[in-house]
């Protein structure tokens, strides 16, 4: 089986959220960068269309994700964890809020990683 692309890692990551709430993502655009604008250290940015009725503009960087895990695992969980802060914000999420967002789906994935090991071991 072939390794996902960065953009098939953003894709599972989409696809992850809850039905209840792609359905309300409405005119936003998700986009990869390679690497976040100069001077900045980000994994990815919100940033609102608003006030000229642009959509709204989700950047995942893949430059910053690829340096900071060692293998496919750690980084298809930093994608979801980014992508899932990202739309946190879209929906209205503070940083605070987003930030917490992030440690319930991490520690979620723990659970599930954990109980596929113990189940796997049977």
């Amino acid at each position: 089986m072939p390794l996902p692309t960065f953009a098939g890692l953003v894709e599972e990551a989409l696809d992850q959220i809850p039905a209840e709430f792609r359905r309300r993502m409405t005119n936003v655009a998700i986009v990869i960068e390679p690497e976040p604008p100069r001077g900045l250290d980000l994994l990815g940015l919100h940033e609102t269309g608003l006030p000229h009725g642009l959509p709204d503009r989700i950047t995942i960087y893949e430059g910053p994700h690829r340096r900071s895990t060692r293998s496919l695992t750690a980084l298809r969980q930093l994608v979801a964890e980014t992508v899932f802060h990202e739309v946190g914000h879209y929906f209205g999420l503070n940083e605070r809020e987003a930030q917490r967002l992030e440690r319930r789906i991490a520690a979620n994935r723990s659970e599930f990683v954990r109980r596929r090991r113990r189940a796997q071991r049977q």
